[in-house]
């Protein structure tokens, strides 16, 4: 089954900050089916919601308040306002540098999903790179994965493919059944080096999207951190790119 498709809205956070009204209108505008914000821009979570429902989008997930930087009482009541029944969150570097890091991450991150659990949410975990370095020969997220088993994930198959020494099909088959969200996007596969719109890059996408559990998946989330070209131009290609191959599915 086709998912819909939202952004995530930090992909054009330089034209947020200047007219993010402007930046929704435009997001409905090229058919997105969801937003998903990082930032609210001087917006209540209501407003928010009520603005991108205007305009005819749901907030798929939202990375505010990061789960894990947050109150936990702040982040149950901007969730209710934006109406979403799971939170995400993700660690640092140095939270998986090595076995000990690691057990004080799985640690926090089995408190934070028991915290949430209690007022109905999940707690769902996004990636870069980092979580795939190698602790006694296993990747980092493989240990914490089977360590904190009632964690949500958001995969970021781009950072999953730790810069082509992943197959990133694989990390999402692997967590296939506890992963309702990916984030999609493309480029060359070196650090450091920008994205590039989706289609246009290294990544096989349709490969990544198939090994995701259809029954699981609620949302793919088109994210470019960087982008050589104009960034709106290449959120809409990317756009184009997904629904004209029937990889997921937008609003018009």
């Amino acid at each position: 089954m086709t998912k819909p498709v939202s952004v995530q809205l930090y992909s054009l956070r330089a034209a947020c900050e200047q007219d993010f009204d402007a930046v929704l209108t435009a997001i409905s505008g090229i058919g997105y089916a969801g937003v998903e914000p990082a930032n609210l821009y001087g917006k209540s979570p209501r407003e928010f919601r009520t603005r991108a429902e205007e305009l005819g989008m749901a907030v798929s997930s939202s990375h505010y308040p990061w789960a894990n930087r947050t109150s936990i009482s702040e982040v149950i009541d901007v969730a209710g306002e934006l109406g979403v029944n799971r939170v995400v969150g993700g660690y640092m570097p140095d939270d998986f540098a090595d076995r000990g890091a690691l057990m004080r991450t799985v640690e926090d991150a089995n408190r934070l999903v028991e915290d949430l659990g209690a007022a109905g949410l999940k707690l769902c975990l996004h990636n870069h790179w980092w979580e795939f370095d190698l602790i006694d020969d296993t990747p980092a997220y493989h240990l914490f994965q089977d360590l904190v088993p009632s964690v949500e994930f958001e995969i970021d198959t781009y950072w999953a493919a730790a810069f082509g020494t992943r197959d990133p099909a694989q990390e999402v088959a692997r967590v296939r059944e506890r992963t309702p969200l990916l984030h999609i996007k493309d480029g060359p596969l070196v650090q450091n080096e920008p994205h590039v719109a989706c289609g246009r890059g290294m990544m096989n996408t349709p490969d990544v999207i198939a090994a995701a559990s259809p029954d699981v998946l609620e949302w793919l989330v088109v994210e470019l951190d960087t982008c050589a070209s104009d960034m709106l131009t290449a959120v809409a290609d990317s756009y184009t790119y997904l629904t004209e191959n029937n990889l997921a599915k937008g609003n018009v």
